[in-house]
């Protein structure tokens, strides 16, 4: 699940006016974190003569595998990038199947078709747990099923164990979509690989760009290799090195990290744990005010399992308009969006995979909406979402 539109920005007074000629809402769905250091770092890597992937990649790489209890990483142009290059460094191509679920961002399965293989749609375990169904999986199984894309949903780890034993029994790779829980205990462990993002909207942010976590050195030395262009050297080492000759010994892809979004990401390592825990906080004031205020509204994973706090979804009652609830909290000064249109209802993959039924996904992107979750917040903006999402669903006729 590698990336969303929706409120990346930080309003400025240049840019105070949405694509619709509208102002923008004040509180926003999501707002990087973005000050001081990061600028600092950014003028320190233009004056630095080198911006290009080099040694502060490197040191990215490894600051965020030491964060994540991992012996290295590797550093991509985006998570779309990460899951591609994962796919491919595992052979896998056309005739093969990988299980993936449609509650994501359409990356993950446009990863699938992006080396020849076929993207099979799996259903969720429920409205309360919206992770990838171990039932529903198992019997989507076929001879030709190779590997399984499992998506953290919102912050939440799906079930290590349970997907492990699953792998082993089928002989299936298993890749992680960890796009919504950098910084969490235990991602990276799974499987394979995984797949982490840092658009804008994520928990920490180098404005594009992804990273790949491996269980073997092997694995992570091909897609260091596949992400740039199958070369055997780098610009950089070259330039290190006393000779300029390379190799190339596979079909690559541009999908290299630059400089200057290293040095973005390794001043934003350095403030995650700290935002992070604003998250819960925010995410607890969440779950005191909604049951208070709109007790007809679900919150997903109400439980006390560890989360990163990615996003803030929320499940409408029953024959509420979304999309009217999303137009009179816009009018109101907030900002909702979704997560996330099937997958397997898009145009695109609606034509290609026709007559794909998915009724827990669907039920689920029906009446979800993600409110507003990012440090920048205040308990109190709490209050006001809660008021403002209560009102708007009197105004379409329902009770909060």
């Amino acid at each position: 699940m590698s990336a969303t539109s929706a409120g990346t920005r930080s309003p400025s007074p240049d840019a105070t006016r949405d694509a619709t000629g509208g102002k923008p809402p004040a509180l926003l769905v999501s707002e990087p974190q973005l000050g001081e250091d990061e600028k600092r770092a950014l003028c320190e890597t233009i004056d630095s003569g080198w911006i290009t992937m080099g040694g502060r990649v490197r040191a990215f790489e490894e600051e965020f595998a030491r964060r994540h209890g991992a012996a290295d990483a590797a550093a991509v142009g985006s998570c779309t990038a990460a899951l591609h290059l994962i796919l491919a460094a595992l052979d896998l191509g056309p005739g093969d199947e990988v299980l993936v679920p449609s509650l994501t961002f359409v990356a993950t399965a446009n990863s699938v078709l992006y080396v020849g293989a076929t993207p099979v749609f799996v259903d969720i375990v429920s409205l309360a747990r919206p992770l990838l169904s171990l039932a529903d999986a198992e019997a989507k199984l076929t001879p030709r099923t190779k590997a399984v894309i499992l998506v953290h949903f919102a912050g939440k780890l799906a079930d290590r164990e349970a997907w492990q034993t699953f792998a082993r029994r089928h002989g299936l790779y298993l890749v992680e979509d960890a796009a919504h829980v950098i910084g969490l205990e235990g991602v990276g462990t799974f499987g394979e690989a995984a797949a982490f993002s840092f658009y804008g909207n994520k928990n920490m942010t180098t404005a594009e760009g992804g990273m790949v976590l491996a269980r073997s050195p092997e694995l992570l030395e091909r897609v260091r290799r596949l992400r740039g262009h199958g070369m055997t050297t780098g610009t950089f080492e070259r330039l290190l090195a006393r000779h300029a000759d390379y190799d190339v010994t596979m079909l690559g892809y541009n999908y290299r990290m630059d400089e200057l979004r290293a040095a973005i990401g390794l001043v934003q390592l350095r403030h995650l744990d700290a935002w992070n825990e604003k998250r819960r906080v925010l995410r607890a004031a969440y779950e005191a005010e909604l049951p208070r205020e709109c007790p007809a509204v679900l919150i997903p994973f109400s439980d006390d399992e560890p989360s990163a706090n990615h996003i803030m979804p929320a499940l409408l009652p029953k024959g509420v308009s979304r999309r009217g609830v999303a137009a009179s909290m816009r009018e109101a000064g907030v900002q909702t969006t979704m997560h996330y249109p099937p997958v397997h209802q898009l145009s695109f993959y609606r034509d290609r995979f026709p007559d794909r039924a998915l009724p827990v996904t669907e039920e689920f992107c029906d009446c979800e909406i993600t409110l507003p979750l990012h440090p920048k917040m205040r308990q109190s903006d709490v209050v006001r979402v809660v008021e403002t999402l209560a009102d708007a669903i009197r105004a379409e006729g329902g009770k909060p």
